[in-house]
């Protein structure tokens, strides 16, 4: 199955927090929730790079990584972007260019966080969830 927004809706939510800055991923549940809720459920895909809880159901994709707090693909994408999910070959992809994706990561700026203490410890020796999430 491959579902492309041509066809369907896919909701991207690119958290903006990593892992390090909740610290840990965010849970996702509300705005699944809410999609299954509003009867979206098995309408529209919801792409993030937060988590979900067992409770969750529908079409959703979480733990993208690199994450949008760093300049993930997902943080560089915008309205109007074709994101194509295939169940089949287990990939997710963004219909842009190399060069686009490089101009945009370019242009991208990481959210001002303020954090101190320990969190702050935590969010420089923490790595992103695809290269394990340990700290070193």
């Amino acid at each position: 199955m491959v579902i492309h927004p041509q066809k369907s809706k896919i909701m991207i939510l690119g958290s903006q927090r990593k892992l390090e800055g909740t610290p840990g991923m965010p849970e996702m549940l509300s705005p699944s929730g809410a999609l299954v809720g509003a009867g979206l459920g098995k309408s529209v895909a919801l792409v993030t790079d937060g988590r979900f809880s067992g409770a969750s159901h529908g079409i959703m994709i979480g733990h993208v990584s690199p994450e949008a707090q760093v300049g993930g693909p997902i943080g560089l994408l915008i309205d109007g972007d074709i994101v194509v999910i295939d169940t089949e070959n287990g990939t997710l992809s963004v219909e842009l260019s190399d060069e686009e994706l490089r101009a945009r990561k370019t242009k991208w700026q990481p959210p001002l966080r303020r954090l101190t203490g320990l969190l702050q410890k935590y969010t420089k020796l923490v790595s992103s969830a695809h290269k394990g999430a340990v700290t070193y």
